[in-house]
């Protein structure tokens, strides 16, 4: 039993033995086998190395080889260059000679040719009369063919364009029949409309425009000559809607401009007006040439504030406007008609003060609105908007109630705005609650623009709202108010005015001063009682020529302060009110 344990103790020992001995035989193996590998990168480097030498040792003796070749090539051409310099040099002598004699035979032959040529021409007369008859004629061609090209050019953009300032027209223009054939066919088979369809105004206002459309139809009928018309008053009252319904009652083509797109023209700004009413002459129909906002081109050229392109701007529309035309009728709208150049209001034949909707004219609005924005999208077409069940007419009533003050452009976009809150709403139902809040919110805004626009007043301390309870020249005539900072340039414009349009009651500015009353403050700062019409004078005590009216305010721009230093530092008594010139001549 020990005998055996030994035995397998030695085979035991004898197997590590021999696995110990087949690993180092391995290590061994894998030594030499790294060490073979590490001899053979070496000589691979070293092979490279020894090529990169020679190749390198290579281009430097091709370089070297190189620049003695070039070294030998120079010196062996300068040695020959030199060794037959004469030669070159005779060369050289006999090229010049032998070109200077060719250029002078040349010129002989050339101009003997000529001169034959000339001499035959000028012997035969036949010639020469052809000749000039073909010149001539060329000439009178070449400049005839220019000058047709830019008559025609003229004459086409004349009668088929438009000019820049003419924002929107209802002439026929070939850009236009190109687009919308089928609207300008429509165009030219639709018949005269009423000139008060669609709009609302008061029975006064109403009648007298209506008398207006009638003279202006019959004028166009008879070929006379249209009348110039003045259209006044605040923004939203209806004064493009009628310029556009009066020219499609007349039969006539109306075209708008604004006055504000004439300032930023500048130099060109005299072609541009020139170029429109040069297009105005030459429509068939008769032409309505509504000007927007035309105070803001046709200011006083007395002022400072108006630069020398729109001054020259403006006698260009003088001088087109100097006499009535049986062509085109020109409207003007304005909120601020004071503002006017004198000459300008010699041009008008018709003032029309579109004062804001009175009780009646504002619930006939809001039904025309609410039927045109409510009631036909909820009963016609896809019906996707829903109106509940309350009251119609009585919620019209109570809306014109409650929306004193508003323009009729305010009131339309009340009804939008009911026609918005219909459509954002979930179930897509328009309730009375709904029409009530968005009614509060244009009122609280019209009174937030009331309350902008007083501020600003009273800020500058140069505006002064008329009573609308005062006689004729009060609000509800005027629709507007007058900047007492400048008083003489407001009642330069306005007396005339009121003298042509409104009753005898406008004679608050006479020409000449009748009564002169110095009105300074007293001792403790107080005012000075005034008695009621009196006419006071421009002095220590007042800016502008003012009257107290029955209700006790100032009327016509009064300013009650102390005189205070102008703007152009005077005491303001250069801003003395001038008559019109008795003769009639314009300014």
């Amino acid at each position: 039993m020990v005998t055996f344990s030994i035995s397998s103790q030695r085979a035991q020992f004898q197997d590590r033995l021999a696995r110990q001995r087949y690993e180092d035989q391995l290590k061994q193996q894998q030594a030499l086998n790294e060490d073979n590998l590490r001899k053979q990168e070496d000589s691979v480097l070293k092979q490279e190395a020894m090529r990169k030498a020679t190749i390198e040792h290579e281009m430097q003796l091709r370089h070297k080889n190189e620049l003695l070749r070039v070294e030998a090539e120079s010196k062996a051409r300068a040695r020959v260059e030199r060794e037959n310099a004469d030669i070159i040099r005779e060369q050289i002598r006999l090229k010049a000679a032998e070109h200077r004699q060719t250029v002078l035979e040349t010129i002989r032959t050339a101009g003997a040719v000529f001169g034959e040529g000339f001499r035959a021409f000028v012997s035969d007369w036949d010639k020469v009369t052809a000749t000039v008859a073909g010149l001539t004629l060329l000439a009178v061609g070449v400049y005839s063919a220019r000058n047709a090209t830019a008559v025609a050019g003229r004459y086409i953009e004349a009668r088929l364009g438009k000019p820049s300032l003419v924002r929107e027209t209802s002439r026929i223009t070939v850009a236009e029949a190109i687009k919308h054939p089928i609207k300008m066919s429509k165009r030219l088979t639709s018949k005269p409309q009423d000139a008060l369809e669609g709009v609302v105004l008061s029975p006064n206002l109403e009648e007298r425009v209506r008398d207006i459309a009638i003279a202006t139809r019959n004028t166009r009928q008879n070929k006379g000559l249209y009348r110039n018309i003045l259209m006044y008053g605040p923004p939203g009252t209806g004064k493009t809607l009628f310029a556009k319904k009066l020219a499609v009652h007349s039969g006539m083509d109306y075209a708008i401009m604004t006055g504000g797109d004439v300032a930023p023209m500048g130099r060109e700004g005299v072609t541009a007006m020139h170029k429109v009413f040069d297009w105005a002459n030459t429509s068939r129909r008769g032409l309505l040439l509504f000007v927007d906002e035309a105070d803001a081109f046709l200011r006083k050229r007395s002022t400072e504030k108006i630069s020398e392109e729109l001054r020259a701007t403006l006698n260009a529309f003088l001088y087109r406007t100097g006499e009535q035309s049986n062509k085109f009728m020109m409207v003007l709208a304005s909120n601020q008609p004071e503002q006017f150049d004198w000459a300008i209001n010699d041009r008008i034949d018709e003032i029309v003060n579109f004062a804001l909707p009175g009780p009646d004219e504002r619930e006939r609005l809001v039904r025309l609105y609410f039927d045109r924005y409510v009631l036909e999208p909820a009963t016609g077409g896809r019906q996707r908007m829903k109106l509940a069940q309350f009251d119609y007419g009585k919620k019209c009533s109570d809306i014109a109630k409650r929306a004193e003050g508003m323009s009729g452009r305010e009131i339309s976009k009340l009804g939008v705005a009911w026609q918005a809150a219909a459509y954002s709403s979930e179930d897509g139902v328009l309730t009375e609650a709904m029409i009530d809040a968005r009614v509060d919110e244009a009122m609280r805004q019209h009174l937030q623009k009331m309350d902008w626009l007083h501020g600003h007043t009273k800020e500058a301390g140069a505006k002064s709202t008329i009573s609308p309870s005062a006689g004729p020249a009060d609000s509800s005539k005027i629709g507007f108010t007058l900047p007492l900072g400048e008083p003489p340039q407001a009642q330069d414009v306005l007396t005339p005015a009121l003298e042509m349009g409104n009753k005898p009651e406008a004679h608050v500015i006479q020409e000449e001063l009748k009564l002169e009353v110095q009105a300074p403050p007293s001792s403790d700062g107080a005012e000075l009682p005034v008695e009621e019409g009196t006419v006071l004078a421009k002095g220590e005590g007042v800016k502008a020529e003012t009257v107290v009216t029955p209700q006790g305010e100032v009327a016509e721009g009064v300013s009650q302060t102390d005189a205070a230093p102008s703007s152009e530092g005077g005491t303001g008594k250069e801003g003395k009110t001038k008559a019109p010139p008795k003769d009639g001549t314009p300014v």
